[in-house]
């Protein structure tokens, strides 16, 4: 039976982490979800989710992928509990969906890339949208994004993952700050800053139902829960190594990076549009594209340079979280059937690439499986693993939590935050997510 891999450094551990939660959920959904969700009033409830509920889950899934030392499916069998190995099943099947329309996506920010540098989508922005977002160029891009993430994830943990990530994530946030230095100086800069930090709590007691779901879910998307990508992590992390340190961390680095992103692209709509232009509002996954093409478009050749290294950080930023999630299967693979891990990421990627032509074909796809993602797999995926930690694993889930951390009191209030608010937490997304389901737009038959 090959060795099973581990990570060379703690370091690469939590950048890979980082890597995992800094992705498109970050630079494309976060400032677009504030954007549509009312500004500084869905920063405070995301904010609140981050650190109230996702801290506490993270280190969940931490506890379960470490103790067990093997992937998120086979975990609960590991464990002794083989009952519980929908948790990981579940969260394994929510990572491939999501993975399959967030391929299609970073095919886009490479189409995007080309489109700052030879200024192509600067004479009309909308119609550049929807000539490139769906189609055969589409569907030529995702399978160029999926390639470049198997090939990633087929070099393996140390040789591949970890060396990957290592450039990747300083080089997210270096980017991030230049084009948020840049973003300060521009015009609209204060009434973006007023709209993004100043909450306007009527607006939110107002839109409840629909800020809270898509906040919360953010927090889970953002930090990779409830898609086996944390279990297995942490499965290659030392027992020295403290939890709750690596998972704080993980934690503010995750968000500060979000809250970043929407310095950056906040004050570009504001600046080109003076207000929040309509293409954003009005929803839809292409609006950042669409109006952050437009800001940058005003901006003559300064907009091909600082257009073409915003999609440049966009595309590091998509790579780093869509080989987590597609580690998550290649790890099962290979654990439990000793399969090439070659093979394994370029098989399954090949099957997710027909999945994604769906939403590469019509982004009315898209919109749907993303939906269904934030508002029913992830809260459901998320709920099942923390009652499992809290009700069934609770004393070798602290037991865990408490090695290589030197704090005996820490794991008693984590684990009474599990049983309580994070549970009530989780379980009013999952209704209110199931409830505005309702809401969804039907099948693009």
């Amino acid at each position: 039976m090959t060795e099973r891999e581990t990570w060379a450094t703690r370091l690469g551990f939590i950048l890979a982490a980082v890597g995992s939660a800094v992705g498109l959920g970050n630079i494309w959904q976060f400032p677009f979800k504030t954007a549509t969700n009312g500004g500084a009033a869905f920063l405070v409830v995301y904010l609140l989710a981050a650190f109230l509920i996702g801290f506490p889950i993270i280190l969940g899934e931490f506890a379960i992928g470490r103790r067990a030392k093997i992937n998120a499916v086979e975990a609960f069998q590991r464990l002794k509990h083989p009952a519980w190995t929908i948790v990981g099943a579940l969260g394994l099947f929510t990572g491939l969906w999501i993975l399959s329309y967030y391929s299609v996506v970073g095919g886009w920010v490479l189409r995007y890339i080309g489109g700052s540098i030879t200024a192509g989508y600067f004479g009309d922005p909308a119609m550049y949208f929807d000539s490139v977002s769906m189609g055969w160029d589409a569907i030529a891009l995702h399978a160029v994004f999926m390639a470049l993430t198997a090939g990633i994830v087929a070099f393996g943990v140390e040789d591949g993952i970890e060396k990957a990530t290592k450039l990747m994530v300083p080089s997210i946030v270096v980017i991030l700050v230049g084009l948020a230095v840049y973003a300060f100086t521009l015009d609209g800069a204060a009434d973006a800053y007023s709209f993004y930090l100043t909450p306007d709590f009527t607006y939110l007691a107002n839109n409840l139902g629909d800020v809270v779901p898509y906040a919360v879910g953010q927090a889970f998307f953002s930090l990779s829960l409830g898609m086996g990508a944390m279990i297995t992590y942490a499965s290659y992390v030392g027992r020295d190594d403290s939890l709750p340190a690596d998972g704080g961390l993980i934690t503010v680095l995750n968000t500060a990076v979000g809250v970043l992103a929407g310095f950056v692209v906040l004050p570009l709509l504001f600046a080109q549009f003076g207000q929040l232009p309509e293409t954003a509002a009005g929803g839809g996954p292409g609006a950042l594209f669409i109006s952050v093409a437009s800001a940058f478009a005003d901006l003559g050749l300064l907009g091909r340079a600082a257009g073409a290294v915003f999609f440049f950080v966009v595309l590091i930023a998509a790579l780093s979280s869509a080989i987590s999630l597609l580690e998550v299967v290649t790890s099962y693979c290979v654990d439990r059937y000793g399969l090439s891990r070659p093979g394994v990421a370029f098989g399954v990627a090949g099957v997710l690439f027909l999945l994604g032509t769906l939403s590469a074909w019509n982004t009315a796809w898209l919109g749907w499986f993303d939906t269904l993602a934030y508002k029913v797999l992830l809260p459901a995926s998320v709920l099942l693993g923390v009652v499992f930690v809290g009700w069934v694993y609770a004393p070798q889930a602290v037991d865990e939590i408490e090695a290589g951390s030197n704090l005996e009191w820490f794991g008693s209030v984590w684990i009474w935050s599990i049983r309580t608010f994070v549970l009530l937490g989780v379980v009013a997304t999952l209704l209110l997510g199931v409830n505005s389901i309702y809401g969804m737009p039907p099948l693009p038959f």
